[in-house]
């Protein structure tokens, strides 16, 4: 296979770490091997004692019967655990698709979602959104771009990186949309559990359609990126068993201490979901002030989910220029709409992260350096 460089991962692999505000990233804030095991009495002695051998292939038990509760139909032996997302959404293409097949991808999308499909000789149509119509998904496009050869949608909701959540009944048409042509549904639901109002909650494609496969992760929503946990959940067992079958030739298996972990976060995710929320929430009041003040510069969109926006720049300024000033000049941390092959005009911001204050203090900084 010959693959495009992740954009994404390689802009970061610049800035992130040497970067002292952060105001881009995807994931809410993280804890402490210790804050996570102390919301569990006992854990932290179970964890010492913890065996460091091979795990089963298809995750834990525990774990894996831990990841149903967050499922109405979803039984233990349809989740099949990863070491994070990424592997999931890899196995799944490599298994699926093969060249020429015609996949459909919602976009602007984390490029895996569709480069994957390109680089294994597939047809891939975007389906792109816009923040001129609130980045809704046009469902008569996606009725009128079906094709004979369509193997797979790819939608990814709550959205990275807009924070856009569809509503019930647009995922319902697109569902039917997939059943009326026997067309796999690859549903992202990362953020699954970070929508601003609770109530707005979908459910899981996979506990609607047969042949939906729902993906989840530890990163995100719960803000654990360290443990490398992330699954597939779905109920067909052909395709589960290709699935099993095809992880024997990447990790095999996960790491012990992180399932072990992220049960513990599974069990104790009302918590952990609350006060990431708390943190979104509060720093949403912030972003609402902040671009109240520069409308001038920046088109805001309130996002209803996730724990990042897609702000616009207005006409005339390049947002990977924009980006680069702002992290090499002032330190913060910004990722431009080039890395999604989504024009230059916008930029993914992160609130989910407890230094909003400080990052868009020093943000307001470089403004009024391109100001002067």
């Amino acid at each position: 296979m010959k693959i495009r460089p992740f954009q994404i991962e390689r802009f970061y692999a610049q800035y992130e770490f040497t970067a002292p505000y952060l105001l881009s990233q995807s994931d809410c804030e993280a804890m402490s091997i210790g804050e996570l095991l102390a919301l569990e009495p006992g854990a932290a002695e179970k964890f010492q004692n913890q065996w460091l051998g091979y795990t089963e292939s298809q995750g834990s038990p525990e774990l894996r019967q831990g990841i149903t509760t967050l499922y109405t139909t979803i039984k233990a032996e349809d989740v099949l655990v990863f070491s994070g997302a990424e592997e999931g959404i890899f196995t799944f293409m490599n298994v699926v698709l093969e060249a020429g097949d015609h996949v459909i991808v919602h976009t602007p999308c984390y490029q895996s979602l569709h480069e994957i499909a390109r680089s294994l000789g597939c047809e891939v149509s975007d389906w792109v959104t816009s923040d001129e119509s609130n980045w809704e998904l046009d469902v008569d496009w996606l009725a009128a771009n079906i094709r004979p050869n369509t193997r797979a949608i790819v939608v990814n909701c709550p959205h990275n990186p807009t924070g856009y959540l569809m509503s019930l009944a647009k995922q319902a048409q697109i569902i039917e949309i997939a059943r009326q042509h026997g067309i796999w549904l690859f549903s992202d639901e990362v953020y699954r559990g970070l929508e601003h109002n609770p109530a707005d909650r979908l459910p899981a494609a996979c506990d609607l359609y047969e042949k939906a496969v729902s993906l989840g992760v530890m990163s995100k929503t719960y803000g654990l990126p360290g443990l490398r946990i992330g699954w597939l959940a779905l109920k067909d067992r052909t395709l589960y068993q290709q699935l099993a079958s095809f992880k024997d030739y990447t990790t095999i298996c996960n790491s012990a201490p992180s399932e072990f972990m992220s049960v513990i976060a599974l069990w104790h995710r009302d918590r952990i979901v609350e006060r990431n929320l708390s943190i979104i929430r509060a720093n949403l009041d912030l972003l609402d002030l902040f671009f109240a003040q520069l409308k001038d510069v920046f088109v805001w969109q309130r996002p209803r989910a996730c724990s990042t926006a897609f702000p616009r720049l207005r006409e005339g300024i390049s947002a990977q220029a924009f980006c680069i000033g702002a992290v090499e000049k002032q330190g913060v941390l910004l990722l431009p709409s080039s890395n999604y092959d989504y024009g230059d005009s916008h930029f993914r911001i992160g609130y989910g992260r407890k230094n909003m204050a400080q990052s868009l203090e020093q943000l307001e900084i470089f403004l009024e350096t391109l100001a002067g």
